[in-house]
């Protein structure tokens, strides 16, 4: 029997629920590997082991009384270290939080617990979430399960190499650039970015900005599904909240998990490798047109197809700029010696922009979106290649160039993934085995605007009908020789950014 830890979560829901696995013995498990393992990459770096079996043993107390179960209950979650945990460290990868320890939960982690899920502890983050390489002052480096010298991505690193390693069945994430979707291409795992609102956050400084969500990551997408049931909410202190469009979510969980059965025969598929501008590595275009070829003849249509993306690299690097002036400039201003480059680098951006240059990206940002609704018209489904390159070594702190080309900032090798945001549309990353470097691949999946529940069941049909594919399913690590590996806080480079 496999180890507990490596069950999917619901597999472990419903073993627990048939009182055929404590919830007691899920936590040793994922504990047990978490010991083994997590030296080798350093995802998860704060546990909170006491508090986590008082909830375990209370969890098995209500499955033997039979009272009634949440959809979560019993089940293990990994929560970045960007959200805060009533009594659990949280550092947002900041030495200026250090030895924060935060009263109360955020509303996210507080419906999670609220579901049954146990809080094991906090994975690693960039700081402040700015960046896809998984590396800060605070708790140092992230690996790849699949290869410990290269990086997780990011800003999520830490919770999808937690999930690929079996540390935990489910993890949260968030995502502005592509931080649900770029790690989990990495490290070969499902991450899921919501429609803005669905996942209501009373944290964003812009309340009115579809860019930043909180979104689920697991193993499967069903796992996914499960987990998005659980966080997807109404919350007033969110202005997006209402912004639902055609399918609400108050009190209706059930929309999203189980996923929907969909049959991918009647649909009507468009693909690109680059959304026409993105600076995309040879290796990355060679997989996903073998994948393209794979699941094509799966769909009604298939065909080369992209909405107009041109203009989004400068929209997003304006608005993220601004985004990031209101929340870390003072930080700058007063305490230059505790921010890292990233932070430095975005703040100083954002002040060479002028009130002009946010109109024009408004206007671009407004232009892309009604040119993606006039693609949705004519296709059902978008996929593209999750990330534009192979994982390479973490102690490069971002590709200044892919394939020769410079990149025009430390995030244009994301913009395969923020040129969906800008939109606001949902969109999956789907782990479909790996690259001709060895390393996982991920797709890609764009729904249409508000298309949650039938992007998850378009998800779930392509990785059922892949999933006896020895060459595309789901890549797993070599668990053993990670436990045996040297650890990564003993390589160079590991602590700060030098």
């Amino acid at each position: 029997m496999a180890d507990p830890c490596d069950l999917t979560a619901l597999e472990a829901r419903r073993l627990i629920g048939r009182k055929a696995l404590s919830p007691v013995e899920l936590l040793e498990s994922c504990l047990a590997r978490i010991a083994a393992v997590n030296p080798s990459i350093n995802a998860m770096v704060a546990l909170d082991e006491d508090r986590a079996r008082v909830a375990a043993r209370e969890a098995e107390a209500v499955v033997m009384r039979g009272d009634d179960l949440g959809p979560l209950h019993g089940l293990p979650v990994g929560i970045k270290d960007l959200e805060e945990t009533a009594g659990l460290r949280t550092t947002y990868g900041s030495p200026l939080f250090a030895d924060f320890v935060p009263a109360a939960d955020c509303g996210m982690v507080a419906r999670i617990r609220a579901a049954g899920g146990i809080v094991i502890g906090k994975t690693n983050t960039p700081e402040f979430g700015l960046g896809a390489n998984t590396r800060n002052r605070v708790y140092g480096a992230t690996g790849n399960p699949f290869d410990n010298t290269r990086s997780a991505a990011g800003s999520s690193g830490g919770s999808a190499a937690a999930l690929a390693a079996g540390m935990a069945p489910l993890c949260s994430g968030s995502d502005t650039g592509g931080s649900l979707r770029n790690p989990a291409a990495f490290c070969g795992i499902v991450g899921y970015r919501p429609s803005a609102g669905l996942v209501t956050s009373e944290k964003r400084a812009h309340g009115w900005s579809p860019l930043p969500v909180l979104g689920p990551m697991a193993r499967t997408v069903a796992d996914a599904a499960l987990l998005l049931g659980a966080m997807a909410s109404d919350d007033a202190r969110d202005p997006l909240a209402y912004t639902l469009h055609a399918r609400p979510v108050r009190g209706e969980p059930a929309l999203f998990h189980p996923a929907r059965r969909i049959d991918l025969a009647g649909l009507r598929l468009g693909f690109s490798e680059d959304l026409g501008q993105a600076p995309t590595e040879r290796v990355v275009r060679e997989a996903f047109r073998s994948r393209v070829a794979a699941i094509a003849p799966l769909f009604r249509t298939a065909a080369e197809a992209h909405p107009d993306c041109r203009g989004g690299d400068e929209a997003f690097e304006v608005l993220r700029a601004q985004m990031v002036l209101s929340a870390h400039l003072e930080k700058v201003r007063t305490r230059p010696q505790d921010c890292g480059p990233n932070v430095i680098a975005n703040v100083e951006e954002g002040l060479r922009y002028s009130l002009e240059d946010a109109a024009r990206a408004a206007a671009a940002q407004t232009r892309i979106y009604r040119d993606f609704q006039r693609f949705f018209e004519t296709h059902d489904v978008l996929v593209t290649p999750a990330i534009t390159i192979s994982p390479r070594d973490w102690r490069e702190l971002f590709p200044r160039e892919i394939d020769g080309q410079p990149t025009r900032t430390y995030f244009h090798w994301l913009a395969l993934a923020y040129y969906v945001t800008l939109t606001g549309h949902p969109a999956i990353s789907l782990p479909l085995g790996r690259d001709a470097n060895g390393m996982p691949f991920g797709l890609q999946i764009v729904g249409p605007r508000g298309g949650d529940a039938f992007l998850l069941g378009v998800a779930a049909a392509l990785e059922e009908a892949l999933a006896g594919d020895a060459t595309l399913g789901r890549p797993l690590p070599d668990i053993a020789a990670l436990a045996a590996a040297a650890p990564i806080a003993g390589m160079e480079g590991f602590l700060g950014f030098d």
